[in-house]
């Protein structure tokens, strides 16, 4: 009987900083938290975000905002300043049995200190009873004194000087925990210098701010059409990890930035997908989710990640 050929399964592209001399099995894997903010209406982009070559994880890749949750995202004064989602209901949504919340805090702070983007609204807006229940009034950035104040909590916060949740609430706002939805969850395999189980989010672009890369962990951001994403994958201008990618795909096939936030906004547990990596398949096509037909002879052992962003 002749051998049957061996298949490779690719496990995507590798960052500058992925070698050196350490243990795979002993590198911990650390809570995540990331989010995809999609802008454009009818031309759907998102915002995209390149890590410094310096960074142990991800140096020089296009990455959404995002990093570790850190213990004081989990505390209960940070508990207190999400409106409209509880800590119940953030834990049941991404599976866990206490302390989801802390992912939400985590994504916005993360996503205020890389892209200088605020996700909050007013605690006591004039005329409104109860501002937790609002669905939207995120704070305009735009005024140049507000601009240049905000500016100025985010380099503190940065350099570890001002606390987000203290700099959020004297400013008498709420995270806005309405409308930032789960959309999947990817762990990273085995092999990388670090390693994170990773909670994916989505929002849209909020009106009356402007993002800008902190020039630290990322040093440059761009609003990219998914497909383009795609393509500038393909030919190693955009270099990414495989979750960047997944995501990518399952963005591009939504026609309108309002389709794939009501998607993300209906998603629930039963519309989980858990995605599997191709064999023999090293460029960006190389993730099967469950609709694909060859789905079932994928490998589903390289890559853990599950997608919670429905087609239908």
């Amino acid at each position: 009987m002749s051998e049957q050929p061996e298949r490779r399964v690719s496990v995507g592209a590798k960052s500058p900083g992925s070698g050196g001399d350490y243990d795979p099995e002993a590198i911990p894997v650390r809570d995540a938290a990331t989010v995809m903010i999609l802008s454009g209406g009818d031309d759907p982009h998102v915002l995209m975000l390149k890590r410094n070559s310096r960074s142990i994880f991800v140096g020089d890749m296009w990455v959404y905002p995002g990093g570790a949750v850190d213990p004081d995202d989990a505390t209960q004064r940070a508990d207190e300043t999400v409106a409209g989602l509880t800590d119940a209901d953030a834990s049941y949504s991404i599976g866990i049995e206490r302390g989801g919340i802390a992912f939400w805090v985590a994504a916005l702070r993360e996503t205020f200190e890389e892209a200088g983007l605020l996700l909050a609204h007013h605690d006591h807006p004039v005329g409104v009873e109860d501002p937790r229940d609002l669905p939207s009034g995120i704070i305009d950035l735009s005024p140049a004194d507000v601009a240049e104040r905000f500016s100025q909590y985010r380099d503190e916060v940065n350099a570890g000087e001002r606390d987000f949740i203290e700099t959020v609430r004297s400013e008498d706002l709420l995270l806005d925990g309405n409308n930032v939805y789960f959309i999947g969850r990817w762990v990273t395999p085995l092999g990388s210098p670090r390693r994170y189980d990773t909670r994916f989010f989505l929002t849209a672009m909020p009106d009356g701010q402007v993002p800008l890369a902190d020039n630290d962990e990322a040093v440059e951001h761009q609003w990219v059409r998914p497909a383009d994403a795609i393509r500038r994958n393909e030919i190693g201008d955009m270099v990414m990890m495989t979750p960047t990618i997944g995501m990518l795909h399952r963005f591009a096939r939504f026609g309108t930035v309002a389709d794939a936030v009501a998607a993300a906004g209906r998603g629930t547990p039963a519309h989980d997908e858990h995605v599997r990596i191709r064999y023999d398949n090293e460029g960006p096509h190389r993730i099967a989710f469950p609709d694909d037909p060859d789905y079932k002879v994928a490998d589903g052992r390289t890559e853990t990640g599950i997608l919670r962003w429905p087609l239908r």
